[in-house]
């Protein structure tokens, strides 16, 4: 659930009807979020293009920007797209309403023997497959979420991190760290609004305080004491020791914060490690990489694929699988390694990709804590009590991204100081209720 800075990409119409099939016009149009992989992408599709001979025009934008036009472009099946970057929270209700080209029905899926699903970690494989059981996107990387710090500010601070850490433990590091160097900050922490900015890492803060969305019969949560207490403690911390304007703070503004030396701690993706960790970082080096804080659950990190899925209106599938299977490939993956630098791969999809020497050696600091982390989640049970779909830093219905939105927006507004937790989540439990009503009795 990263993205970073804008950027613009060449963006193309495709004005095609049916779905499955190839075309004379060997280019595919491409809906992408911005993070630092997929820049990364863009600079290397010259190799894609020369082998493939598949031109591939790229549409590029902040992550809610493009949730946003991925939603109304897969809804309305206009064709503009042949392949956006959806994840495991779209990818199962897109399928089931019809949106998506099943993989298996692509003659050139079935023919690609050198993609090695089975090198795909399962619980990727499952998270990205639709009610029927097909498969219908593949990861371009995976995630979970974890704490990264810098090791010479604890050090120099006296604060030492267990393997799995209490947040009440992070809280008091983030105080004894704040200002240990001129301008610094204790932690890092999403204030951006976006079910995917500032709840992405909220929720699962909810989660092992207790709290979730909904229980197991669609009764909204979201006013509930553990969710209150949950929001408490992170808009307080935030506010007391966070970055400066974290109101308007996602993982990209979190992210140079970190680079910049301007926080100490930083709680989020662990696909971060990789820039933190790029040849050109100001702080390679310099950061140690712990579990998702805790409370109440033995576990806390979100599980995430940032996956290529084809719209069903497509009349280039297989060129976009052409496309999809080297993106996803272990072959991208050796290609980035060797030209970017190992640590900035990217990883957390193929088995293959922790048994790589190379690898390993330059993704010492953080490859077992991401790989810990992501075989630590568990989607069907991230919390102390039954839940009625899966989800660890969402809730896999389609309505959440409205209502979370909408409720993000108020918690950011607790974090800039013009609204409190009470109304922000009293407000909240109306609108996760309406939606909650839906399901009832379903």
């Amino acid at each position: 659930m990263a993205a970073t800075a804008a950027c613009s990409g060449a963006g193309g119409g495709n004005t095609g009807g049916g779905g499955g099939g190839g075309s004379s016009d060997h280019s595919i149009n491409v809906l992408m979020v911005n993070n630092p992989q997929m820049l990364a992408l863009q600079k290397h599709i010259g190799d894609f293009e020369k082998e493939s001979g598949v031109t591939v025009n790229f549409t590029v934008k902040p992550e809610n920007d493009m949730r946003n036009q991925a939603a109304q472009e897969f809804a309305n099946q206009s064709g503009q797209f042949d392949v956006a970057t959806l994840s495991n929270f779209e990818i199962p209700f897109y399928s089931k309403n019809g949106w998506l080209t099943p993989l298996d029905e692509i003659a050139a899926y079935k023919s690609d023997t050198a993609f090695n699903q089975a090198d795909i970690f399962p619980a990727m494989t499952a998270s990205l497959k639709g009610p029927d059981g097909k498969l219908y996107g593949e990861p371009f990387y995976g995630e979970s979420s974890f704490l990264m710090y810098r090791k010479d500010i604890a050090a120099k601070s006296g604060v030492k991190f267990s393997e799995t850490p209490t947040w009440d433990e992070v809280a008091a590091a983030a105080a004894k760290m704040d200002g240990a160097e001129p301008g610094m900050k204790g932690i890092c922490l999403r204030g951006l609004p976006g079910w995917g900015e500032v709840f992405a890492p909220l929720t699962t803060v909810v989660n092992t305080y207790g709290g979730t969305w909904f229980d197991k019969d669609w009764n909204a949560q979201v006013n509930a004491q553990p969710f209150k207490d949950a929001t408490t403690f992170y808009t307080d911390l935030v506010k007391a020791h966070g970055e400066a304007g974290a109101a308007q703070a996602g993982f990209a503004e979190c992210l140079t914060a970190t680079e910049q030396s301007k926080v100490a701690m930083w709680y989020d993706a662990t696909s971060a490690a990789g820039s933190l960790e790029g040849p050109d970082s100001p702080v390679k080096g310099k950061m140690g990489y712990v579990q998702a804080p805790v409370k109440e659950t033995k576990s806390s990190g979100w599980l995430y694929a940032w996956s290529w899925a084809i719209e069903k209106k497509s009349q280039k599938a297989d060129d976009a699988w052409k496309f999809i299977s080297w993106a996803s490939s272990q072959k991208y993956e050796e290609l980035v390694g060797a030209q970017d630098g190992w640590a900035t791969v990217p990883a957390g999809k193929r088995e293959s990709t922790y048994q790589n020497a190379d690898y390993i050696k330059a993704a010492a600091a953080f490859a077992d804590p991401t790989k810990k982390a992501i075989e630590g989640a568990d989607p069907t049970n991230p919390g102390v009590q039954p839940r009625p779909t899966v989800g660890i830093q969402f809730v896999d219905i389609p309505e959440f991204t409205d209502f979370a939105t909408k409720i993000s927006q108020d918690v950011s507004g607790v974090i800039a100081g013009k609204r409190t937790v009470d109304e922000a989540l009293d407000s909240g439990q109306k609108l996760a209720q309406a939606a909650g009503d839906k399901y009832k009795n379903k």
